[in-house]
């Protein structure tokens, strides 16, 4: 096996794009990547990830990724700080509460650069503590 060490590649035809084989693989400009995506589609590297996402257990933040601290403000109430803020309130949230009981509801919400809540509720609208998990895309600050 061999090791190629470098600090630069570019690219011999276009400075900007990596091509392997006869296939452009990789692409870049200003503060922005792209990857070869299925097909003929491309992926921004900076859009399609998720910047952070967290699965609580109750009182307890069980595993995460740029969540610095999580703050149990009451019964199924929680405010969960990031380590990295987003640039703006303009991100979106994906969520799910792993509760076997029928008809709970789960709210995510107040977005601020820095911080954002979610409250799980039971059948009644009770709020109550289940296990979640969050994931959030958007813009790093």
């Amino acid at each position: 096996m061999s090791t190629v060490i470098l600090d630069t590649i570019t690219g011999k035809s276009t400075a900007t794009t990596i091509t392997i084989g006869s296939t452009p693989v990789v692409s870049a400009s200003a503060n922005s990547m792209t990857i070869r995506g299925e097909g003929s589609n491309q992926t921004s590297i900076q859009q399609g990830l998720a910047k952070c996402w967290v699965h609580a257990h109750q009182h307890d933040r069980q595993d995460s990724f740029n969540i610095a601290s999580q703050t149990d403000s009451s019964t199924g109430d929680y405010t969960f700080t990031y380590t990295n803020n987003f640039s703006s309130e303009s991100y979106c949230a994906a969520a799910s509460n792993q509760s076997t009981r029928n008809g709970q509801g789960l709210y995510v919400g107040n977005f601020a650069t820095s911080t954002f809540r979610i409250n799980p509720s039971n059948s009644s609208g009770s709020p109550a503590d289940y296990n979640t998990t969050t994931i959030l895309s958007g813009d790093l600050a």
